[in-house]
């Protein structure tokens, strides 16, 4: 038997139409799950769906907004409609927002509370409501893989993103109770893990970290100066990491943090 095997499997990727969402997506279908994207640009989700259709695997899409109860209700009974089930979860959806960034030129004590709290909310609201609305579903059977998505800014503090960093960090620590209140309470069917991102290029960061002309910028140069391998990472190197989290081959791994980043999270800079 092949643990490693998730064929047939109903795996929904909220923020799929995303760079690192979309590499996940991408290698669950290739593994053979059904993969359901949710994101909130209709376009952008009816192409990552029809990329993966290309490829041959199986798809669907939702334009659907991960802070929206009511929304992700009707979407898990679209996806039970088409699939019967869900069987696993990759909240990949998250981000930052200009407003809560703390520039070189800014002051901390000029930073907005409002902005402050909308990144808060995407990246941990967004994380906690879809697992409840679709944890559900994997709760009546007592099996399931929940994979949540951190970030590197969780173990060290990197400078201008406060609201993204302390949000993320509140996501992997939700990480973390929520698999001791699944496993103690309901058995060992349910699992609750989380994806450490390094330095991944995509649609909100590529400004920050590259040049017009393809070239790290001063900060992106500070952060492969600081990553081992030399390099920033392509979003489908998070795709073993995913299926192995997703299958058997992880059957007793829950609440833990898994880094991909290159040796970031090791290196001392020395």
């Amino acid at each position: 038997m092949n643990i490693f095997d998730i064929t047939g499997k109903v795996a929904i990727v909220t923020g799929g139409n995303g760079a690192l969402g979309g590499g996940m997506a991408h290698a669950l279908a290739a593994a053979g799950a059904k993969v359901v994207v949710l994101g909130r640009n209709p376009k952008t989700v009816a192409t990552r769906v029809d990329e993966i259709k290309s490829k041959g695997g199986t798809a669907l899409g939702f334009a659907a907004d991960v802070l929206n109860r009511n929304r992700l209700i009707e979407v898990k009974g679209e996806i039970l409609d088409a699939f019967g089930t869900i069987d696993i979860l990759v909240n990949c959806a998250g981000g930052n927002i200009k407003e809560a960034l703390v520039m070189p030129e800014d002051s901390f004590f000029d930073m907005s509370l409002e902005a402050n709290q909308r990144v808060m909310d995407l990246n941990f609201q967004g994380t906690m409501l879809p697992t409840q609305v679709f944890g559900e579903v994997m709760f009546a059977k007592k099996s399931g893989s929940i994979i949540n998505i951190g970030s590197a800014s969780v173990p060290h503090a990197i400078t201008r993103v406060l609201g993204y960093s302390v949000s993320k960090a509140a996501a992997e620590n939700f990480t973390r109770w929520l698999a001791v209140e699944f496993a103690t309470k309901y058995g060992d069917g349910i699992r609750v893990n989380t994806i450490r991102p390094g330095f991944f290029l995509g649609e909100q960061n590529r400004t920050s970290l590259i040049n017009p002309d393809g070239s790290p910028t001063e900060r992106g140069q500070r952060v492969i100066r600081q990553t081992p391998m030399g390099r920033f990472g392509e979003p489908e190197e998070l795709g073993g990491t995913v299926i192995f989290l997703a299958s058997d081959a992880s059957k007793f791994v829950t609440g833990e943090v898994i880094n991909v980043d290159g040796g970031l999270n090791a290196f001392s800079g020395v």
